[in-house]
């Protein structure tokens, strides 16, 4: 080998690096198992100096202020150089959630608001239709903004309404940048921009948000130009908590409010309209709540929210009158029939002239828990602003500078707020207004008002406020975090989330450890049982390879997750295959007689194992930078680190083996690449596979057949990734029949909710699309408290708290939750075609281009074909009787694109030997010579393949419930795979080869046998 010095200074070179980066890994995770202890011992001390009822801080809290005392701290030195804490958390190998716990969640900023606001809110029919048609004509992986532009053309033809109309984006909002006179296409690059601005201000709002939050090591993305960000929370554990701080838009709005004694002569003569048009149900009786809301009201009435009797009326049989500026009080369930009263337009007809912009809001629910029942029920109070024409209040969240949790007179929790010099003139004069009018200023944040006050002691100076209200601790200082952090631009919608608890996050990581030591003992037994010392070095290039491997991934501050560590025990498998083929070789050239030095040189040469080595590691690269394109979080990590062991793999089979295997030679040592018990495996081995290719095609033409059969009527296991919907894995304290939680729930649901058997007995997976297309944090907790109602029979004593939100050593209850919006789901969806359409196209072109002929890539795309409809098949015909899940989701996907790598791999290997043979002096008929090629490279085929199926099966054995479907995938794929190379790629390449060429090679090939 030419510049073997160079090799090993670079050799060394490398792992100094690699063992530098992976220090500040090391050094990162004894700095946190101090923060926990620190924390726990913290926790011990509060608790026994707490006074009863005395509000405890969250373990998670204390650890991160333990860490964050030493950001600025210097923790590491390694003599050239100090690092503060802060420096190598930054620097260390992070671990993803699925093996941290913690929240995951991608957010959708609402393009069709940002578009509202724009247009000042546009009243233009054309415009306003556009924004409806836009999602109900937007496709798969279309951007909103692309769907509304093609809805606007095709609602403004024939009319004269363009995007530069006065009354759609020509307003004085944006009149630097569009005038009435731009083109629709000059238009929509302004708003394409306006609306990325948008994107990257929520994207500001929210990284703020999430610093004040507490938790260690947050991550926010922005994905691309779609208009979402990917928020992830290691560690975060209240998910209702979560999802509310990160969804707030933070509209905060002071307005002043109509008394209810102003306004019952309305709600008298909508309650008597009412009368002619609604039947009021018969009273029920219910027992439990009269109580409580009665003691939450005050007694303020002997008509209770909970007892209505008829002949009040619709509205006020639902409606408790109140007093000041609450016009009364509603049962939880009640709200959206009031509220849809008061919006019908002839209700709004009765509204006095003076009256007549009023807006009917509710206020934050109040929760009441009945003494005997145990049971809760909320209420809510309706307020009436004094609205105006614009539906502009008078004073807004802008003017706030600050604002901080505190707590009321009375001791109460609550938030503190100062105002900027405008904001305070113009809160004095509002509360001096307030005070003459003996009137109520509502404090009203995203349209919920918190608290209405009245003004008693004249004029407030100084542009100070508060809020309070029913808080908690906890509430009080996300909101003002929210409002130190500013409001969102648009709405912000959660379209997808992941919860995974910790005690689930350290399985994973036991399975992985386990897996990975498993895999890397077997191969590495194998290699020298078969290779003997050539084994070892091939061994020794493996260590360095996961030291390397390990190594970038630490200098990339790349994301180590679940998928990425079966990326990892792949790479086990795929690092030793360039040292197979290379082996395999170099026992060829010895059989042919040449000496030592000259078999490994020809083997590491172009024309030895080179050129399949590169051809099979370019079809690997490709599907792996696709499966990165298209992937998305666990699976960009199992792609990342399948693409950085295809590098790392290959510098450490060619150059650092080679090292050992130099030394050899010039030590004058023998090196047979076998042992005295394999030596003669697979060779002499002749075998008519072109011959029998007949049956081979009838029986995958059969395999076809009865998967397509079985896809018409089995269909697939489609996950929630592609069709949308919620998932729990909830474990329960002893085995539970699947078929009654899955009654019980879809009773509840009212929509049909599947519950599956997941790993043990005593743990279901329960999925539902109930409510999909509503993103609201209001929907979440429905389906959140829906599930525990029916659910909390199964876990005595346990409260809502306890069964939903995770905690370090939670046993039961849900352990991980996810949830896919329907856009999302779509998108999915697309991207997962495309991929796997566009692997096997790039991969086919490369093939053409490589071979010189169309004939190789169509036998290779065949055999691939071949695989991805037998896995499919397999899939289909097995997920109705699986002791495992066999759902189509992204996990699949990834593992369908691995396959067609790894089936191109084996093919490649095969065709180059063809090639080879066909450029040589190998003599016979075409077909014989075909043969000869399978049978000579049958050894290395075989031996890779075995290498793949050995660390799978360990994987699928040890690596955990959550990715064994996803690992059975790529199982199946990689056996029929070396099946489909062999007997379907070859084959096709012969039959479809034109008689032309083939009687031009066996011109230059036939010898005549006499």
């Amino acid at each position: 080998m030419q510049n073997k010095g160079l090799v090993k200074f670079f050799a060394i070179l490398f792992a100094l690096v690699s063992i530098y980066q992976l220090s500040f890994t090391f050094v990162a995770n004894g700095i946190k198992k101090d923060a926990k202890a620190f924390a726990e011992q913290k926790l011990a001390e509060i608790k026994k100096k707490a006074a009863p009822g005395q509000p405890l801080p969250e373990l998670n809290e204390l650890e991160v202020q333990y860490l964050d005392s030493l950001k600025k701290v210097e923790v590491f030195s390694l003599g050239f150089a100090d690092y503060n804490y802060e420096d190598v958390s930054n620097k260390q190998i992070n671990k993803g959630l699925d093996l941290e716990g913690g929240i995951n969640v991608i957010l959708q900023i609402s393009v069709k608001d940002v578009l509202k606001g724009l247009s000042s809110d546009s009243k233009n029919a054309v415009f306003n239709k556009a924004l409806d048609n836009a999602a109900k004509i937007q496709k798969g992986n279309e951007s909103y903004l692309d769907a509304f532009f093609r809805a606007f053309d095709e609602a403004a033809a024939g009319t004269s309404t363009k995007l530069a109309s006065p009354d759609v984006f020509a307003n004085k909002n944006l009149s630097d940048e569009i005038n009435f006179k731009m083109t629709d296409d000059q238009v929509k690059k302004v708003i394409r921009r306006k609306v990325d601005e948008s994107v990257d201000s929520a994207f500001g709002v929210l990284r703020k948000r999430i610093d004040k939050f507490g938790v260690t090591q947050p991550n926010i993305a922005k994905l691309g130009q779609t208009g979402r960000i990917l928020v992830e929370l290691p560690g975060a554990k209240d998910v209702d908590r979560i999802k509310k701080l990160l969804q707030s838009t933070a509209q905060l709005e002071f307005w002043e409010t109509y008394r209810a004694d102003e306004m019952s002569i309305f709600l008298e003569t909508a309650n008597q309209a009412l009368k002619t048009s609604e039947v009021v149900a018969e009273p029920v009786e219910k027992t439990g709540v009269n109580d409580s809301i009665k003691a939450m009201l005050g007694n303020k009435s002997k008509d209770s929210v909970a007892k209505n009797t008829s002949d009040l009326g619709p509205l006020k049989s639902k409606l408790t009158i109140g007093g000041g500026p609450v016009l009364g009080t509603v049962a939880s369930k009640d709200t959206a029939k009031v509220g849809e009263y008061l919006r019908r337009a002839e209700i709004r007809n009765l509204l006095p002239a003076d009256k007549r912009f009023a807006k009917f809001v509710w206020s934050k629910a109040n929760v009441a828990v009945d003494a005997k029942t145990k049971q809760e029920s909320q209420t809510f109070e309706l307020y009436a602003l004094k609205g105006n024409k614009d539906n502009v209040a008078p004073l807004s969240g802008g003017v706030i500078i600050d604002a901080r949790d505190t707590f009321d007179q009375l001791g109460k929790p609550a938030v503190s707020m100062q105002m900027n010099g405008q904001g305070a003139k113009t809160w004095e004069e509002l509360t001096g207004k307030a005070y003459t009018d003996k009137g109520f200023i509502a404090i009203v944040l995203d349209n919920v008002v918190y608290s209405a006050p009245g003004v008693s002691s004249g004029p407030i100076a100084g542009g100070r406020s508060e809020i309070s209200g029913n808080f908690d601790v906890a509430e009080t200082k996300d909101l003002a975090n929210v409002l130190r952090a500013g409001k969102l631009p648009a709405a912000a919608e959660i379209v997808q989330s992941e919860v995974v608890g910790p005690s689930l996050g350290q399985k994973a990581i036991d399975a992985g450890t386990t897996s990975s030591i498993v895999g890397l003992v077997l191969v590495c037994l194998w290699m020298m049982f078969y290779y003997g010392r050539a084994g070892l070095y091939a061994n020794i290039a493996l260590f360095v390879n996961l030291l390397f491997l390990f190594g970038i991934l630490a200098s990339l501050g790349a994301v180590l997750t679940l998928p990425g560590i079966a990326g990892i025990v792949l790479t086990l498998g795929t690092a030793v295959d360039a040292n197979i083929i290379i082996y395999e070789r170099a026992k060829e050239e010895l059989r042919d007689g040449k000496s030592l030095a000259d078999a490994v040189k020809t083997s590491y040469g172009w024309k030895g194992a080179m050129r399949s080595i590169i051809d099979a590691n370019v079809t690997h690269v490709l599907t792996g930078a696709i499966l990165f394109i298209f992937g998305t979080g666990p699976i960009q990590g199992f792609a990342t680190t399948l693409l950085i062991g295809i590098f790392t793999s290959l510098f450490t089979s060619i150059f650092i083996a080679r090292i050992f295997i130099d030394k050899d030679v010039d030590a004058n040592k023998k090196l047979a690449f076998t042992t005295n018990l394999t030596k003669n495996w697979f060779t002499g081995f002749n075998f008519d596979f072109i011959g029998i290719k007949k049956y081979s095609y009838i029986f995958s033409t059969l395999v076809v057949i009865v998967s397509c059969v079985s896809f018409y009527f089995n269909g697939l296991d489609e996950g929630v990734d592609f069709v949308g919907g919620r998932t729990f894995q909830v474990k329960f304290e002893k085995p539970v029949e699947a078929s009654i939680v899955a009654e019980e729930l879809t009773k509840e649901f009212g929509t049909t909710v599947e519950a599956k058997v997941f790993g043990d007995e005593d743990q279901l997976k329960i999925t539902t699309k109930y409510k999909i297309k509503e993103e609201s944090t209001d929907t979440d907790r429905e389906v959140n408290e829906k599930l525990f109602k029916v659910l909390g029979k199964y876990y005595p004593g346990t409260t809502y708290d306890q069964f939903i939100n995770t905690y370090d050593g939670k046993k039961v209850g849900v352990l991980q939750a996810s949830k896919v919006g329907a856009a999302i789901s779509a998108d999915i969806k697309t991207n997962s075609f495309w991929a796997v359409i566009g692997a096997m196209l790039i991969v086919g072109l490369y093939l053409i281009i490589s071979f010189r002929k169309w004939q190789y890539s169509l036998g290779a795309l065949a055999a691939v074909v071949h695989d991805v409809i037998f896995v499919l098949g397999v899939y289909s015909l097995g997920y109705k009787y699986a002791p495992f899940h066999m759902e189509m989701d992204q996990h699949f996907i990834a593992a369908i694109l691995t396959v067609i790598g790894y089936s191109m791999n084996d093919t490649v290997i095969v065709f180059d030997r063809i090639r080879e043979f066909l450029a040589g002096n190998r003599k016979g008929h075409f077909k014989d010579v075909v043969n000869a090629s399978i049978n000579t490279t049958l050894s290395r085929t075989l031996n890779t393949s075995l290498t793949m199926i050995m660390v799978l099966l360990i994987m699928f054995i040890f690596g955990g419930e959550s990715i064994r479907g996803f690992i059975f995938a790529m199982l199946i794929g990689i056996i029929i795979g070396t099946y489909s190379s062999l007997f379907i790629a070859t084959p096709v390449l012969v039959d479809t080869m034109k008689q032309s060429d083939i009687d031009e090679i066996e011109k230059r090939h036939f010898t005549d046998q006499q």
